[in-house]
């Protein structure tokens, strides 16, 4: 299943975190260390939502996590092969959470999507690269049609810092909730039966999706 998540919905990091723990709870692959793989370049608006996660994710320095992908370092097309099989071989019994922009229809304007299996980064533009990861994170930043490098040029700041708070936040809340068994400070106030309605919610919700359902991932 992909899940498909309106970013300025208040509840947004909350589901996005129910959402990834439940994806690394029920991964096939036995792991003992996640992969933060933040794709993208900080050189264009529209594309630099992958490098300002790892940056701001860098921030923590977070127990059996290792981050690829920054502001200062970005994995973009030139440097994805040979930092996937960096990580292949110094990372062997990790989970690969890849995380990308992405140009997708009308409706999922300004959603993130999450769900086990791997992103094909550059399709949205393109590009032909290997597909990456175990789990993926997208946010959809801009249309998907015509014309996709304009697009992610003059995409606005304020999508994609808002959407990137947004999936920063809701990974904190489930490596907390992985790791240490607890909450973040700021999500304590939750009820369990909050919880359970969110839960039901990313399993019930009309926007979750198949997998197979296009919808211009990159």
């Amino acid at each position: 299943m992909t899940f498909y998540i309106n970013a300025k919905e208040r509840h947004a990091s909350i589901r996005l975190g129910t959402s990834l723990l439940d994806c690394m709870r029920t991964h096939p692959i036995p792991w003992d260390e996640i992969i933060f793989l933040c794709i993208g370049s900080d050189r264009i608006t529209g594309d630099s939502l992958g490098p300002l996660i790892g940056h701001q994710l860098s921030k923590y320095h977070l127990d059996h996590v290792q981050i690829y992908g920054t502001l200062s370092h970005p994995v973009h097309a030139l440097n994805l092969s040979e930092t996937v099989e960096k990580i292949s071989c110094r990372h062997p019994s990790s989970l690969i959470v890849a995380i990308d922009a992405s140009l997708g229809s009308k409706k999922h304007l300004g959603f993130i999507t999450v769900g086990n299996g791997t992103i094909a980064p550059g399709a949205g533009v393109h590009k032909k690269l290997e597909p990456v990861g175990d789990v993926f994170i997208t946010g959809i930043v801009n249309l998907a049609g015509t014309f996709e490098h304009l697009l992610l040029q003059t995409t606005r700041l304020s999508t994609v810092v808002s959407m990137a708070d947004a999936i920063t936040n809701g990974i904190l809340m489930a490596y907390y909730e992985y790791f240490c068994e607890r909450p973040l400070p700021f999500l304590e106030v939750r009820q369990p039966e909050e919880e359970g309605r969110l839960r039901s919610w990313v399993n019930t919700t009309p926007l979750a999706a198949s997998a197979s359902e296009p919808y211009g991932r990159r």
